[in-house]
């Protein structure tokens, strides 16, 4: 198995959550975006506002590396408006994974028409533009009925309004990695969340996220059905080593 085809190599952190200056985050930002073209990882996660530098360093690379961004991270509680003016930009800048974070806080309040808006919404925009869409569920913060009861929902919407064709393009997604648990229960990853997932989000494809810091916790994920896997730690999964990265 080539688990390098699975991996988003992942860097989200803003100079102040990393205690750096913005230079020397950038610096990180940019040896990441080398290694996942080095490495022939699938996709480089980074932040918006590192899109543009990110798409100019690998098509002066002549490389196929994908880039992916978040949208409305790590809280997902704006107005669909709002998520859709960030995914523009994401897209003008050249993004070509669009991730974004459900507002699970709404959901878990009863609030299910906005849910189906802005997935319905905010997928349109990302399909219509030929981009993959994710979508962060953040499963830390729910129970394991408000697991399967969004990851349906999400289903549900994109089987309504959109052609099989196109399933393939539309994730649900198990975490941020910024959320915070108490007496460190995981916050992201585990085979428990991603069977549910797997089970009531098909036919989506399930993207693992956070929490997986080994290459045969990786491989797990891959053999449980999952298509992409979110990491801080690609190249040490990649090379077999365990992740020392908190996501």
């Amino acid at each position: 198995m080539n688990i390098r085809n699975y991996l988003d190599s992942t860097y989200l952190k803003t100079p102040k959550q990393a205690g750096l200056e913005e230079e020397e985050n950038v610096e990180i930002v940019l040896k990441f975006i080398h290694e996942a073209i080095d490495e022939n990882f699938k996709l480089i996660m980074i932040r918006p506002d590192m899109v543009a530098m990110a798409k100019e360093v690998i098509t002066k690379a002549n490389a196929v590396t994908l880039i992916g961004t978040v949208i409305d991270f790590p809280e997902g509680e704006s107005e669909v408006t709002a998520k859709l003016e960030e995914a523009q930009r994401a897209i003008d800048n050249g993004a070509d994974d669009l991730d974004f974070v459900c507002n699970y806080k709404a959901f878990k309040e009863g609030e299910v028409a906005i849910i189906k808006e802005e997935v319905l919404r905010c997928t349109k925009l990302g399909l219509d533009n030929n981009k993959t869409v994710k979508w962060i569920i953040e499963v830390a913060a729910l129970t394991d009925k408000q697991i399967i009861q969004l990851s349906s929902l999400i289903k549900n919407v994109i089987i309504s309004n959109f052609k099989e064709e196109v399933y393939s393009s539309v994730f649900v997604k198990s975490s941020t990695g910024f959320f915070k648990t108490e007496d460190d229960v995981p916050n992201g990853a585990t085979v428990r969340t991603i069977i549910m997932m797997l089970e009531n989000a098909s036919p989506l494809p399930i993207k693992a996220a956070g929490g997986v810091r080994s290459y045969e916790e990786a491989v797990e994920m891959v053999r449980l059905g999952v298509r992409r896997i979110g990491t801080s730690g690609a190249k040490a999964i990649a090379n077999g080593e365990d992740s020392k990265q908190e996501y």
